[in-house]
């Protein structure tokens, strides 16, 4: 990096390291691709450094939000308060002036008023500022979303009769959204500007889609993951078709191997393999769906669906303290973990007298009604935290489906910190069974790829 600046190559290490602890590979070779691209374009437009810095360090669809916000944290667009913004604003002007710059859609006074909401509304602590500023202070305040109304009635005050047919209720709420992500944007870049941007890109941006934490995704979050099944899926599949040719050359074949190598002088040159084909196997997916816990267990249940080509038979069962099999609901449905998990709580029978989730009794109806759908071919995933309530976990039922599978895994999205905490059973449980911390997608699928048979 001797081709740029101390303070520059500084600042871009620093840029690829936040990049790095938000999971996006980045190594020695990247670093220094980006600082050539630096010391070719310059500083002067920082968009061209922007798209610059990002042909050289990423590699995959998805990570484009979590570059662009560390992006803007490490090359601002500038310091203090945004110029032409005002830092004595009245709530009611600044509410007007959003009500106007929204109806014109004026990118330019939308990021000072971001600027003025932060600085005026959003300013906590101490009178002089120091203490730092909040977005989601400044948003409870300013409550941009209650404007549509207002913003649609200037529109309708202009010369807009056409109205209905150039723009919509949907596109004023886009407008807004994207005000309320410009405020947060705003709140990072001056908390940076106070306790640096490391620690900010550490702690206050959203992590991409596959490193959500499937027990604090929100709706919007789950959306997110709903779009990375597909792309996830054709990605496992490929890994588990390679596994698959693998195996399927199986061990070397001596006599064979040395008689061909008579053509060569005795040097075997082209080894030949006992070839045999495995039998595709079975999966059973064993989830509780009730709680925190539904969004993993119904992304899970959707990822291993879109795999069922790479397996001779899938089936899904769900439970919260009953258990019912709910292959046809997820082999028929849209790919929506939201909309799934309505749907199994509405047309399964997952629950009983109580809605509170009863390990126990759901493994001990499993092996009771269910048992023939586990084999010796059958590999069989539980998924949940294993809190039980307070009712007996059912071991013996846990151990007749580990005496009667091929192989057995808990994954459970709870921290390993928090389990037996309360009323977890995990340890106890990870005791008849192999179980795994399986906290987002990104683990989710490391998980499946190396632990799913072939």
């Amino acid at each position: 990096m001797t081709g740029i600046a101390g303070g520059v190559a500084q600042r871009l290490t620093g840029f690829a390291e936040a990049l790095r602890s938000h999971g996006i590979s980045i190594g020695p070779g990247e670093t220094v691709d980006a600082a050539a691209a630096l010391e070719v374009l310059g500083l002067a437009d920082r968009e061209r450094v922007r798209e610059g810095l990002a042909a050289a360090l990423l590699h995959a669809d998805g990570q484009r939000p979590v570059f662009d916000a560390t992006f803007d944290l490490f090359f601002p667009l500038g310091v203090g308060l945004p110029e032409g913004a005002r830092s004595d604003s009245e709530p009611a002007s600044l509410d007007q002036r959003l009500v106007d710059a929204l109806a014109a859609n004026d990118q330019a006074a939308l990021t000072q008023l971001a600027g003025e909401a932060v600085e005026t509304l959003g300013r906590f602590g101490s009178a002089n500022g120091s203490d730092g500023w909040s977005a989601h202070q400044a948003l409870d305040r300013l409550q941009p979303q209650t404007l549509l109304t207002r913003v649609l009635a200037a529109l309708r005050a202009g010369d807009a009769p056409d109205f209905t047919d150039r723009l919509d209720r949907d596109e004023i709420r886009r407008r807004i959204e994207a005000f309320r992500n410009r405020v947060r944007a705003e709140a990072r870049r001056r908390m940076a500007e106070l306790r640096g941007p490391e620690r900010i890109a550490q702690h206050a941006i959203t992590p991409s889609a596959d490193r959500i934490d499937f027990l604090n995704a929100g709706r919007d979050q789950l959306a997110e993951l709903r779009r990375a099944v597909q792309p996830l899926a054709r990605k496992l599949a490929t890994r588990l078709a390679a596994r698959r040719r693998q195996a399927a050359r199986g061990q070397i074949d001596l006599r064979r191997t040395l008689r061909g190598s008579l053509s060569t002088g005795g040097v075997p040159l082209h080894p030949v393999y006992r070839r045999h084909r495995p039998a595709r196997p079975e999966i059973v997916l064993l989830c509780d769906v009730s709680g925190s816990v539904a969004g993993f267990a119904n992304f899970t249940m959707l990822l291993v669906q879109a795999l069922h080509d790479q397996f001779s038979k899938v089936r899904v069962f769900a439970f919260v303290n009953r258990t019912d099999e709910v292959t046809g609901l997820i082999s028929t449905g849209d790919a929506d973990p939201v909309e799934l998990g309505r749907r199994i709580r509405t047309e399964a029978v997952v629950t009983s007298w109580h809605d509170s989730s009863d390990y126990g009794a759901a493994l001990g109806e499993f092996t009771d009604r269910h048992i023939e759908a586990v084999g010796p071919r059958t590999s069989v995933l539980i998924l949940g935290d294993a809190r039980t309530n307070g009712w007996d976990p059912n071991l013996p039922a846990l151990r007749r489906i580990v005496d009667q599978a091929r192989r057995v895994h808990w994954l459970n999205p709870e921290p390993t910190a928090r389990w037996s905490t309360g009323d977890s059973a995990a340890d106890a449980y990870a005791e008849a069974v192999e179980m795994h911390q399986c906290r987002n997608a990104r683990r989710l699928s490391e998980l499946v790829a190396r632990l799913l048979p072939v």
